[in-house]
């Protein structure tokens, strides 16, 4: 047979067999390819035959290459075949030097038949990588191992390192590698057939699948989170080890399926979780979101937050769930903590104001729609401050916290109990009754309980301690009053029990608000007032006892808008008590200093000096010495013709503070009087210690001083001390001759009252004792 017609036979016997029949086994389609192949021989004296499997990428066998000896043009020939194959083929000498290789070959080395032929298998020429990135030896190159074990190497994965022209690194390409022994007929090794298909694409793939399948493990194990698939189609179920651990068991312990987690379900939680997983089922949503409770191995409820998604078909009928559940119950004990913080006090545990307005609206829509009244208490303890300042803070909190032990004992579930603050509780009394005298009748017997329980002694600090509340009271339910209403109205309630002698409890009564009303509403025309420069001042004069001109006193007075002229007696106490006291004192003092500077230009009041009274308020400022001497700079007023007039209560304030703010004026020249003498903290070191230039007789002295009465002799002490200490001695409030007579047979320096002139605007006083 012509050896171009065996050429012709191989590759249409190759060429078969690159499409083998389905269903022979590796074994039987070699036989085959090799029978088919020495038939194609058959007659060729001198060819031998070697029959060399060829594998895809994937290692599927796709085919055989025959290899035999053969003539030249065979040589071409069977060069032609090899070519048209997809898969690279290079053909080793026994001494493992290149013969030839296919264009498939040349394509994925990267190097032209040329001069691959004659090129040995070494690491300087192939630089060849192991699976895992290493360098690979020599001894672990495909043919080499051929060489060496006379046997075949299938599936070897390579990595080859290629360069481009100017040598620079073009990067890898894996290929699988599958070498085959071919034996002469003396049965001695003669070539090593090498083929290998590109397999870099599948390699980056696993090398991604093997990144991200690493990454996975490391979110999860970090994040702490607990795996589980269901396939819903296999009934196949999956449960992560966190997953298990995360309810106490270990992984195998309890055997797993689809239902396994409604077993650990909490019983409350059943019912929702089948409605959530019809809807979700059902319904075709791709992703949920839900928290339940799973059982633990110890018997408590782990708090679990679910979430995941659905995998549904063409048809959109879910196919698998799958998920990863987190454990709640760090967060759940951080909300609990937040909400205590938010809603409780923390030193006695007791609910605090916010919390308590929050459930008495709550009690309060209850009540209306039940018709039924309900009562709040408001409990305030007795000499609270004083106990803190005497034994300390510590005992204080000890206190407390055993108040709110025996109120929390003994009212009823239903009842709100809570602490605003300080030392002030309330207990808001639901569903006393559907009247309010029924109702007042339950919360005077509760308000009397309190009161037993609460005055009993306390143990503290080693000593027994008695305690009294104050309790106010006032109804809701009734009326259309907000729960904010009611609370102050209880709050009012307190202190008009304080006022009654403390250790007792009243209701609250609405005239105690329309005084409350009033109150504010003065208030806001004060400040208006204020505002407006509606304070005028009047002036009563002071005389000798000869009847001469020697002084005044300025008095405050509001015109008020509405109500004409106020005295003083009727604002000031609510001026001191809201602080507005300190503004309308500096205005009244600027008034008055204006006042001296103009009169400083008239006969006779050139000569007299103007007292102005001082609050302890303006006299607790820092700044009030420095504030004083700015006024008189400012209006030019004689500082020695102004005379400061304190009661004896500023002095019991903060004496050195008094007596330093004195003593920096008193070197500008300013006078001072103490006011209303020997009905406050008197004292004659008051008058030893404080640069005082008068002193004043009070009027509840001078209204009865006559001879052989108590008020007359303690005003002849009064003056008798001044003329002894060397100060002048006024008595105001003279309004009969026989008062005057006794002050001045006794030898007081001046006089003020009614008897003389009462205080006059400063245009009529200055009309009336100025000459024209």
């Amino acid at each position: 047979m012509r050896l171009d017609a065996v050429a012709d036979q191989v590759a249409s016997q190759v060429a078969a067999t690159l499409c083998p029949p389905p269903a022979p086994t590796p074994e039987e389609a070699h036989a085959q390819a090799r029978a088919g192949l020495a038939a194609a021989l058959e007659g060729s004296a001198g060819q031998s035959l070697q029959v060399v499997p060829v594998h895809a990428a994937e290692g599927e066998l796709t085919g055989y290459v025959g290899v035999l000896e053969r003539s030249s043009a065979g040589t071409a020939r069977f060069q032609e075949l090899l070519d048209h194959l997809p898969a690279g083929v290079v053909v080793h000498a026994a001494d493992a030097t290149i013969l030839t290789a296919n264009r498939a070959a040349e394509r994925l080395l990267g190097r032209t038949l040329t001069d691959l032929r004659g090129m040995t298998a070494t690491v300087p020429e192939w630089r060849l990588l192991q699976p895992d990135g290493r360098p690979m030896p020599d001894a672990m190159y495909p043919v080499h191992q051929v060489r060496r074990s006379r046997a075949e190497v299938a599936g070897f994965i390579v990595g080859l390192r290629r360069y481009g022209p100017a040598n620079g690194d073009e990067g890898v390409s894996w290929m699988i590698c599958n070498a085959y022994p071919v034996f002469d007929g003396a049965g001695d090794l003669q070539e090593v057939v090498v083929c290998f298909t590109d397999c870099t694409d599948l390699k980056d793939a696993e090398r991604r699948l093997s990144k991200s399948e690493e990454r996975l493990r490391l979110v999860l194990r970090g994040s702490r989170d607990a795996v589980w698939d269901f396939d819903l189609r296999s009934g196949e179920a999956y449960y992560s080890d966190r997953w298990w651990e995360m309810l106490g068991f270990a992984p195998d312990e309890v055997s797993a399926d689809q239902q396994t987690w409604r077993r650990f379900l909490h019983p409350d939680d059943r019912m929702a979780l089948d409605v959530f997983m019809r809807d979700l089922l059902g319904g075709g949503r791709d992703s949920f979101s839900i928290e339940l409770r799973l059982a633990h191995r110890d018997g408590h409820y782990v708090p679990i937050l679910s979430r995941g998604f659905v995998l549904h078909d063409e048809a959109g009928r879910p196919v698998r769930v799958s998920g990863t559940n987190t454990d709640l119950t760090e967060r759940k004990e951080s909300e609990r903590r937040i909400y205590h913080l938010a809603y409780y006090d923390h030193l006695t545990g007791l609910p605090n104001r916010r919390y308590l307005l929050e459930q008495l609206n709550k009690v309060a829509s209850r009540g209306s729609r039940q018709a039924r009244v309900g009562a709040m208490l408001f409990i305030d303890l007795d000499n609270f401050k004083q106990l803190n300042d005497t034994m300390g803070h510590e005992a204080g909190d000890l206190l407390l916290q055993q108040v709110a032990e025996r109120l929390r004992h003994s009212v009823r579930d239903s009842d709100q109990l809570a602490r605003l603050g300080g030392d002030e509780f309330v207990i808001a009394l639901e569903n006393l009754g559907p009247s309010d005298q029924e109702a007042a009748v339950e919360a005077e017997k509760v308000a009397h309980k309190m009161l037993t329980v609460l005055e009993r002694p306390h143990r503290i600090a080693q000593r027994t301690i008695t305690v009294t509340p104050s309790i106010g009271i006032s109804l809701f339910g009734g009326t259309d009053a907000s729960i904010d209403e009611v609370l102050k109205q209880a709050d009012i309630a307190m202190y008009h029990a304080k006022a009654a002698g403390r250790n007792t409890l009243r209701f609250f009564d609405p005239a105690m608000q329309a005084a409350i009303d009033a109150r504010s509403a003065m208030e806001t025309d004060l400040r208006q007032g204020l505002q407006w420069h509606h304070f005028p001042l009047y002036c009563q004069p002071q005389f000798s006892a000869d009847g001469k001109l020697v002084g005044g006193e300025m008095l405050l007075r509001w015109q008020h808008p509405r109500r004409g002229l106020v005295g003083p007696g009727e604002f000031i106490d609510l001026a001191e008590s809201t602080g507005l006291i300190v503004a309308i004192g500096h205005q009244a003092l600027r008034d008055a200093c204006q006042c001296l500077a103009r009169w400083s230009a008239l006969p006779v009041l050139s000569d007299i000096s103007l007292a102005v009274n001082v609050s302890v308020q303006q006299l607790v400022q820092p700044d009030f010495a420095t504030g004083v001497l700015a006024i008189l700079e400012e209006t030019g007023a004689p500082p020695e013709r102004l005379s400061l007039e304190l009661t004896e209560s500023i002095l019991a304030e903060n004496g050195q503070d008094v007596i330093d703010k004195m003593l920096e004026l008193r070197r500008h020249g300013v006078l001072f009087s103490l006011d209303d003498f020997g009905t406050g903290y008197s004292s004659l070191s008051y008058l030893k210690r404080f640069p005082f230039c008068a002193l004043k007789v009070d009027r509840a002295f001078v209204n009865d001083a006559r001879e052989g009465s108590n008020a007359g002799a303690i005003a002849e002490l009064i003056v008798a001390l001044g003329k002894t200490l060397g100060l002048k001695v006024i008595a105001e409030g003279v309004e009969n001759e026989q008062q005057f007579g006794f002050l001045r047979e006794h030898q007081c320096d001046a006089f003020q009252g009614f008897l003389f002139a009462p205080a006059l605007p400063l245009d009529e006083f200055e009309r009336r004792y100025c000459p024209a």
